[in-house]
């Protein structure tokens, strides 16, 4: 019986999910982490861990660390300790290294944990990656834009999807990020990058022991940086039924350049790259960690199976049985339009919900008096599958073009 270890910051919906999936493996006994009592985990699922322990922050790693040897001694030696947040992936390492427990180390985590040691480890590889600096003060972000030229890229050295990352298109608006207070220091260091025109895809990839074994891709329409910057733009996430497209079939050798250069273990990582208009290719950044924006349902519907199971098994066991294509899916992403700070009205759905008919799988619309979305992902949101990418992608179009979320 392996004793696997699940660190769930927070008894939410979507953690459930992973929750009970690694409580559901046959053949592993469950302990969990949390900073929720263990009184808030769901009946069903708290009868059948193995322990439970309460910490602060899930995110320091020193209290995982203690959590880890106080569940060895009450419940038994831990096998693997897991975690879906990405900001998790560096205090697991540290805890596994600390408590000699197999999986990840703290060294290779930063190595897709830190934006900059990323791209230097991947660079040094020959992996193609888009120029970047660690900029420490205002005069190495301003040598960094005379070196690259506008637009440049900044953010922060470990950042989380597009949050807090800035294009900026010349001297003038350099000097206004300065003055709202984001100039680097070496304590605040800033990563800095060349912009990159072209197209933006996904490579979700599982490896087992640093071998990749199966593979699936996703196109945004458009990048997350261009959703950011503009908080009225709809967009949507696709996943094409063809699972031998050239275009992601012709990035697989610089796929497994880059998770080879990283030194992945056993682990579903989230890549996302570009393609430019001539055709080349580069990695962006790279997450040792299940995907966001709902690819990991996508993923299920395409492919018919559980991905959120599977990928239990896999950091449980180091199993996993290749996945056949047989559909395709997409998420659109309903976004607020307007400067109020509530919904006040959903437009278009019920003329869109009778055109998507059987293809709309799930769907989480926008409430009247929803508070305005913090996140770029928006107030609401629809997944679809199809038979076709073709039928997928127009349905797609409907509902970014129909739907309107009105806020007042």
């Amino acid at each position: 019986m392996r004793h696997v270890v699940f660190v769930a910051p927070r008894f939410l919906h979507n953690t459930l999910r992973y929750t009970a999936a690694f409580i559901g493996l046959e053949g592993a006994r469950v302990s969990v982490i949390s900073e929720d009592p263990e009184s808030r985990l769901p009946e069903a699922l708290r009868e059948r861990i193995a322990g439970h322990y309460r910490v602060d922050n899930c995110l320091d790693g020193g209290e995982l660390t203690r959590a880890c040897k106080a569940i060895a001694k009450g419940v038994g030696p831990i096998d693997r300790l897991a975690g879906v947040l990405e900001q998790l992936q560096l205090p697991l390492a540290q805890a596994r290294d600390a408590v000699g427990i197999e999986g990840m180390s703290a060294a290779t985590a930063r190595n897709f944990r830190d934006k900059d040691r990323m791209k230097s480890v991947l660079r040094e590889a020959g992996v193609p990656v888009a120029q970047s600096a660690l900029a420490t003060s205002a005069e190495a972000l301003r040598a960094f834009a005379e070196k690259v030229g506008y637009p440049i890229v900044v953010k922060p050295p470990a950042g989380l999807g597009s949050k807090a990352t800035f294009r900026v298109t010349s001297d003038e608006q350099l000097r206004g990020l300065f003055a709202l207070g984001l100039s680097p220091s070496p304590t605040q260091p800033a990563q800095a990058e060349e912009f990159v025109v072209g197209r933006e895809f996904t490579c979700e990839t599982v490896a087992i022991a640093g071998k990749p074994v199966w593979r699936c891709g996703t196109r945004y329409y458009p990048g997350p940086l261009e959703v950011l910057e503009n908080p009225w733009m709809q967009y949507v996430v696709l996943l094409p039924r063809e699972y031998e497209d050239p275009t992601w079939r012709d990035f697989d050798p610089v796929n497994d350049a880059a998770l080879s250069a990283l030194g992945v273990g056993t682990a579903l990582t989230h890549m996302e790259w570009f393609q430019r208009s001539d055709g080349s290719m580069l990695v962006s950044e790279v997450g040792a960690r299940p995907p966001g924006v709902h690819i990991m349902p996508m993923m299920s519907l395409a492919h018919e199976t559980d991905m959120i199971a599977d990928w239990a098994e896999l950091m449980s066991f180091e199993r996993f049985e290749p996945k056949v294509r047989k559909w395709a899916a997409g998420t659109a992403f309903f976004r607020g339009q307007g400067r109020g700070d509530r919904v006040v009205e959903l437009r278009g759905w019920d003329e869109v919900r009778e055109r998507l008919g059987d293809a709309l799988v799930e769907a989480q619309l926008p409430k009247v008096g929803q508070p305005r979305a913090s996140s770029y992902e928006g107030e609401g949101w629809a997944i679809i599958r199809h038979e076709s990418t073709e039928g997928a992608t127009e349905l797609l179009r409907e509902m970014i073009s129909r739907v309107r979320v009105v806020l007042g």
